[in-house]
């Protein structure tokens, strides 16, 4: 595979979240309040549905931090009610950092939301289905968190990445991750700084591969 040139997607199992509450809807069925800040429902209904351990409290409670498939990660839908932290500068095909083309993640519990200004960015995540789409000009594409992906550009090109967070107070469970503004550490691997401009590597400690021009640098 030839240098700067994204992966296809592939198969890979189930985005799973982490329970991280629960509320219950109009109608009395239950929700649980994902990692990821999505809500699914999680209803009992015998014989079609068995879930006897949502009807007791003791029971859920038992269950926070415990993973469930997320469908809406997979289809990449970003969930309502996220905090702006940070947006990256405008990039075009010349001056987007090497590692946005190679796999890589954002951080846990951080969204990634791609603008697109001007020409077109192949975006490949690999969910399942794998997503491989063409964001045009004036178009959005969501980022899940933790999810290995990748971008190209189609000739010409002009993007920027918001990054978005879960507010703390649906976070919910202690066991569930949420990231931080950047002045408190929550960086994310697609910010600009973190990733090598030569080789693209993440630089929170993965070593740069061998015949990278900047290796040993300061």
């Amino acid at each position: 595979m030839s240098e700067g040139s994204i992966r296809p997607p592939r198969y890979a199992e189930l985005v799973q979240r982490a329970i991280s509450g629960y509320h219950q809807d109009n109608e009395g069925e239950w929700v649980a309040e994902l990692s990821c800040g999505h809500g699914q429902h999680v209803r009992h209904r015998p014989p079609f549905q068995f879930r006897e351990w949502v009807v007791d409290a003791g029971r859920r409670d038992a269950r926070l931090g415990t993973p469930l498939d997320c469908p809406l990660c997979d289809r990449a839908e970003l969930p309502d009610g996220l905090q702006l932290v940070r947006t990256s500068p405008r990039w075009d095909q010349r001056t987007m950092p090497a590692g946005l083309k190679r796999s890589h993640r954002t951080a846990v519990g951080t969204w990634g939301r791609i603008v697109v200004h001007d020409g077109n960015l192949r975006f490949v995540a690999q969910t399942d289905p794998g997503l491989d789409v063409i964001v045009g000009p004036g178009s959005l594409q969501a980022i899940p968190p933790e999810v290995e992906h990748n971008v190209q550009p189609l000739d010409r090109v002009c993007f920027s990445i918001d990054f978005l967070s879960i507010p703390k107070e649906r976070a919910g469970c202690s066991d569930v991750t949420v990231q931080e503004a950047p002045e408190q550490g929550g960086e994310t691997a697609c910010w600009a700084h973190l990733l090598c401009p030569e080789c693209g590597a993440v630089l929170d400690g993965e070593p740069h591969p061998d015949g990278c021009g900047a290796t040993g640098r300061r």
